[in-house]
């Protein structure tokens, strides 16, 4: 994420539409105010409860049995929020810069990607298009919306020795200037229990992992060394030296990972079926989805055909949990992803990145990942 650079993980939108940070952003903050001050209740969040509970929850709870203070409805809630840390970690925003981020979204939009809000405010910052934020459409993209924030602090002189509220207030200009205060310890909590979940995002300062440690034999992939960083600049269209398919892989993912490789450096088709990549027809090469069916249909998993699909396969895992042949999602939502790319072991993701480009091998590092599933 540049810690997870957005080269495949997430794609970089287009550039700021206005200039600076003086924009006006008509808050929601007056209709959440209205039901009072969560300060109180908010002042004794327990770390180790709000990680626990939030892990369920990535790992596939429906929320019924999960109860996190301060979060209403948090199956819809954290999902959000994983969404924000990961466009942070993406940007290579700091730790503080996401907590900022987190407590302007829990008091803007409660953490809900809302279709409605003071005059034009949407999404989960309540952002205006009249105001040059985007389109109603972009907006209510939790990434676009999380990614424009991201952008409009960074611009922020002196952001970093703010307060979370004066933060927060120097981008959204809201009519209600302390109210972000009250969430700060939660958005802590969740920042910190989300960013443990990714490749690198549970350093001290929420920015990668060491470019020069080596990766380790462990398939879980996500522990620092384990980013794939190791392996150096790896040629598209090429198997890194040194890597082989760890020998604790599930035989069906060895044989997926297997055919998988042997379609390297066939340029990507979208909507190709991936069933004859060498081949002279364009639409027999393979896109992100397909070059998964294609893999999986080959070790005798059948898989249906998008990445929208795909990732309601099998069953959800951490991505601090991944094993060879866990699916793993990015770019999009982590509900309505747009990419998807097979774990390797070793900190190794392949996949079928985009047009012009062939199928490859890259780093997890480069991942943004919102979501995994485990499909055997």
């Amino acid at each position: 994420m540049k810690g997870l650079a957005a080269g495949i993980g997430v794609v970089f939108l287009s550039p700021i539409l206005i200039a600076g940070t003086g924009m006006t952003l008509a808050s929601s903050a007056d209709a959440v105010q209205s039901s009072g001050s969560f300060s109180s209740c908010l002042s004794d969040i327990d770390s180790d409860k709000v990680a626990e509970q939030v892990t369920k929850i990535l790992d596939g709870a429906s929320g019924k049995d999960v109860h996190v203070k301060g979060l209403d409805l948090p199956a819809e809630q954290v999902p959000n929020a994983q969404t924000i840390v990961a466009a942070g970690l993406s940007l290579d925003v700091p730790k503080k810069g996401q907590i900022i981020a987190l407590a302007t979204a829990m008091q803007e939009s409660r953490l809900r990607n809302l279709a409605y809000g003071d005059r034009d405010s949407l999404g989960l910052f309540q952002q205006r298009p009249s105001q040059g934020w985007g389109s109603a459409e972009q907006i209510r993209d939790p990434t676009y919306a999380s990614e424009q924030f991201y952008k409009h602090l960074l611009k922020v002189n002196g952001w970093q020795q703010m307060t979370v509220t004066q933060a927060a207030q120097a981008v959204q200009k809201s009519g209600l200037p302390d109210a972000y205060a009250q969430w700060e310890k939660l958005a802590t909590a969740l920042q910190a229990a989300i960013a443990k979940t990714f490749p690198g995002g549970g350093d001290a300062d929420g920015n990668g992992t060491d470019q020069d440690k080596k990766p380790s034999t462990s398939t879980t992939g996500c522990a620092p060394g384990e980013d794939g960083s190791g392996f150096g600049r790896i040629p598209e269209g090429s198997v890194p030296k040194g890597y082989s398919i760890p020998k604790d892989a599930h035989p069906r993912a060895r044989k997926a990972i297997t055919w998988a490789m042997q379609q390297l450096g066939t340029l990507y088709q979208w909507g190709g079926s991936c069933t004859n990549s060498h081949g002279p027809d364009p639409m027999g090469r393979c896109d992100c989805s397909s070059l998964m069916q294609q893999a999986y249909a080959h070790a005798g998993v059948t898989l249906t055909r998008t990445t929208y699909t795909q990732v309601n396969e099998g069953k959800a895992v951490s991505p601090s949990q991944l094993e060879p042949g866990d699916l793993i999602f990015s770019r999009g939502t982590a509900a309505r992803p747009e990419h998807v790319g097979m774990y390797m072991g070793e900190g190794l993701v392949i996949e079928a990145p985009r047009t012009t480009k062939p199928v490859r091998i890259t780093p997890i590092k480069d991942w943004t990942i919102l979501a995994a599933r485990r499909v055997i």
